[in-house]
């Protein structure tokens, strides 16, 4: 008696994925110049690091108003914003990884325009010479990356907007400046 292999039974044959690689992802480290990091974990680390530098600047102001130390609290404010500095200096390198790059090239990122390839480049697709692709993205990355655009549609409403009502201000004042002047005297 001979058996008969089953014809619906699954294959026994590793299966590699349509992405290719090894399937695996790699943690994403955001204090490395090691690894990769996707398009949205690129601007949701850095929107959450600049929302942490605005607090942090925000409390050592706080703290340096309260004790005197007025005209000292904008150094101080510089000196947060340095590790946001080397987070920004980190990612870009880090997505360069993702776009199969060299992280030297993460310097064109201080050429204005030739950033938004950091932000509108894919990346590659399944295992590169920097490693497995980063993992998929979290809610929380979701979040902070949407915060981007809508923190610079607010700056740019800002920038006409607060100009406008000033002028505004002024005119009205210009108006009132007649009315408030006594009657002359017959």
């Amino acid at each position: 008696m001979m058996s008969v292999a089953n014809p619906y039974q699954p294959p026994r044959a590793k299966v590699e994925d349509v992405r290719g690689g090894s399937g695996a992802y790699q943690a994403v480290r955001i204090w490395s110049a090691k690894g990769r990091v996707s398009r949205l974990q690129y601007l949701g680390y850095l929107m959450g690091g600049y929302l942490l530098v605005i607090l942090g600047a925000a409390v050592v102001g706080a703290i340096a108003a309260a004790a005197g130390l007025g005209k000292s609290a904008s150094a101080l404010g510089a000196i947060v914003a340095i590790p946001y500095m080397v987070l920004s200096i980190l990612l870009s390198i880090q997505r360069a990884h993702d776009m199969d790059w060299s992280g030297w090239t993460s310097l064109l990122t201080l050429i204005p325009f030739v950033a938004f390839v950091w932000i509108f480049k894919a990346g590659t697709p399944g295992d590169n010479r920097f490693g497995a692709p980063p993992p998929p993205n979290t809610t929380k990355v979701k979040i902070l990356a949407l915060l981007m655009p809508v923190i610079a549609i607010i700056g740019i409403l800002a920038a006409i907007a607060l100009p406008a009502y000033q002028g505004y201000a002024l005119r009205a004042k210009a108006a009132q400046a007649p009315l408030q002047q006594p009657a002359p005297a017959p």
